[in-house]
């Protein structure tokens, strides 16, 4: 899909919601009916500034408009009506309502030009993502693979967390991370590791060997990073925790590398056990600080595991009263008949727990392992 055609919708299909703009219109007539009929010492045309303003809020700059010259109109005629258009009092009455009338339709035309740039950096944001973090295949050998991303802002689509999978020869390689910080800084960063993670596969290197390139990569990409502004230490401190993963087609098992991540979770009948690893690594790009080899271990994966990879997105995320997500807990209560159902499950009640607000990004893989054809 290409950028023009990302971008042309963004200036046909701003919201506008066309039931509320008979409000303006009724409250123009309401009053212009009262106006007419008052007592002569009573004055309800400044209600009238009310019409426009509430325009502005939902309308364009040309609805707006339309509405403050209806008002002003209308106005006009409650000084016929009542005295005279030269009448002193109509006449600064006239005179405030055009007068914001035209603040409130050039509000108008800022708030839309506002909303529509918001729209375009969400569409590249969008477009962005799809090409350095390409949907997972959904079957990659005898593994059944579903996703999930949930952004923390609507707004905010660009993120650090990260997701991928890889065939290679004799299985599937998978990795899940997440980048320090957020924005453009951490877009960059998880697209270096993305590519590192590919190009590394198809080379096919044994695991232990490919997270340490990946470590390599990660340290040298940081070492570049000039510091950002209200972060200092952003060049020495850039890191990405990761769990990554080989699994074979022919043996159940899957081999481990933890760096610095969350643990999975791997769902065997019924019941919820937690993948920790006897050697975890430290993050990738703080691997000098440690200066230890990584190692992978190994756990069953047999037919009928579904295995959960996830970000500290979900298990950070707190609800009104401050608590974390109890993600062991709650996962035993998801449906279980299949990565996409688990998934669904999992991020419905995940939003609930967090009120529809999540503190940081989110990203979840499940994984399934199917019978052999």
């Amino acid at each position: 899909m290409s950028p023009l055609r990302i971008l042309r919708p963004l200036h046909e299909d701003l919201p506008r919601p066309k039931a509320l703009i008979a409000v303006p219109f009724a409250l123009i007539a309401t009053v212009t009916v009262l106006d007419v009929n008052a007592p002569p010492d009573v004055h309800l045309g400044p209600f009238l500034v009310a019409a426009p303003a509430i325009t502005a809020s939902f309308a364009g700059p040309r609805t707006t408009g339309l509405v403050g010259a209806v008002a002003v109109l209308a106005q006009s005629l409650v000084g016929i009506a009542r005295t005279s258009i030269n009448d002193l009092n109509h006449t600064y009455q006239i005179a405030a309502l055009f007068l914001i009338s035209v603040f409130v339709t050039f509000f108008a035309h800022v708030r839309e030009q506002h909303v529509r740039e918001m729209s375009q950096l969400r569409w590249v944001a969008q477009a962005v993502q799809r090409v350095v973090m390409p949907a997972l295949p959904e079957r990659s050998g005898t593994l059944h693979i579903a996703s999930r991303y949930l952004a923390a802002e609507a707004e905010a689509q660009l993120g650090g967390d990260l997701y991928a999978a890889a065939r290679t020869t004799w299985g599937t390689r998978v990795i899940v991370g997440d980048v320090r910080g957020k924005g453009l800084d951490a877009m960059g960063e998880a697209a270096q590791v993305l590519g590192s993670f590919r190009a590394l596969t198809h080379q096919e290197p044994g695991l232990p060997q490919a997270v340490a390139q990946l470590e390599a990569g990660v340290a040298a990409y940081a070492d570049g990073l000039p510091p950002s502004e209200g972060d200092a230490e952003r060049g020495t401190e850039a890191f990405v925790t990761a769990a990554v993963l080989d699994i074979p087609d022919a043996d159940p098992e899957l081999r481990l590398v933890s760096c610095g991540h969350p643990p999975p979770l791997l769902l065997r009948s019924g019941r919820v056990l937690s993948l920790d690893v006897r050697e975890p690594a430290p993050p990738l790009g703080l691997g000098a600080l440690a200066g230890s080899a990584f190692t992978a271990q190994t756990f069953p994966f047999g037919v009928g595991d579904i295995l959960l990879l996830y970000t500290d997105g979900v298990i950070e995320s707190r609800d009104g009263a401050g608590r974390f997500y109890p993600l062991t807990d709650r996962i035993a209560a998801c449906r279980a008949d299949g990565p996409d159902a688990l998934l669904e499950d999992l991020c419905a009640d995940l939003l609930r727990h967090a009120d529809g607000s999540l503190g940081d990004d989110a990203a979840l893989v499940a994984i399934e392992r199917l019978a052999a054809p």
